[in-house]
């Protein structure tokens, strides 16, 4: 599915070449504007890539409008680290929830209302990636832009120990959000649009629960500590990520014990 120029009617996908293990394709950076109107947010304006930046802004004066802001979903660099390269070409303030990554702009609070020149997003907390992730609601076009939260294939890797209580929380928060707004596109940070959400979300929670049981199970066999675990669970993980297995196990490990569901000994 063709990614670059892909989107909704409000939304529109300018993708960053910067593929990788990590950014599948590369980082979708999203404009979105109201139909007719001149006034523009852009969403994660991505690394530090000038061209990329430029193209974007080139893009937006090329419709005849003005980005009046720019917003972040969370704070890893091929999402947020060319914020500030961006706000100097534009001019507009960039909004995220980590004040490290804001350029002039303010933070974001869960049911906080973004609104340029008619365009309405809400913001949705969806911690877990990252403890600073966001998901924004574009109610005109039933759709949700996910950052890292969901990907448009594949699965999502939890930074930090703790993370994946709170992710499992987003997941159901966002499958909730979908049925009860009538979201029929999600637009990730990552990878296509996906046009069938609620079976996106349901496929991500069972992923996480059969990965929890599999851990489970390499714990009840004997495996102990991070690496012999990834070793069973992920025995076939390119060493290039392998540490993003290990973050996820770790995780994983964090969240069975934090339930009591781990056999003494084995707490990460």
């Amino acid at each position: 599915m063709r990614i670059d120029g892909s989107g909704t009617l409000r939304a529109s996908c300018v993708l960053c070449p910067n593929p990788g293990p990590m950014t599948l394709e590369g980082t979708n950076t999203w404009i979105l504007r109201e139909p007719g109107a001149r006034g523009v947010v852009v969403v994660d304006p991505g690394p530090h890539d000038e061209r990329h930046l430029e193209r974007v802004a080139r893009t937006v004066q090329e419709q005849g409008a003005q980005v009046q802001m720019a917003v972040v979903t969370h704070r890893h660099p091929d999402h947020a680290e060319g914020a500030r390269y961006f706000a100097e070409l534009t001019g507009a303030p960039v909004h995220a929830v980590d004040p490290e990554v804001r350029v002039g702009g303010h933070g974001l609070s869960d049911g906080d209302t973004l609104e340029a020149d008619g365009l309405v997003l809400t913001v949705v907390a969806t911690p877990g990636h990252t403890d600073d992730s966001v998901s924004l609601l574009v109610g005109a076009d039933n759709a949700v832009l996910t950052g890292d939260t969901v990907l448009g294939h594949g699965t999502t890797v939890i930074d930090g120990d703790d993370g994946l209580g709170p992710y499992m929380d987003s997941l159901y928060r966002l499958r909730d959000l979908v049925r009860e707004q009538g979201v029929r596109t999600l637009l990730p940070g990552h990878g296509p649009i996906l046009t069938a959400p609620a079976e996106a979300l349901s496929s991500y929670i069972a992923h996480r629960e059969s990965r929890l049981e599999q851990v489970r199970e390499a714990v009840n066999a004997g495996a102990t500590g991070v690496g012999a675990v990834v070793d069973r669970v992920y025995p076939d993980v390119d060493e290039q990520i392998r540490f993003a297995a290990e973050s996820s196990v770790r995780a994983q490990l964090r969240y069975l014990a934090s339930r009591g569901e781990l056999p003494a000994g084995n707490e990460p």
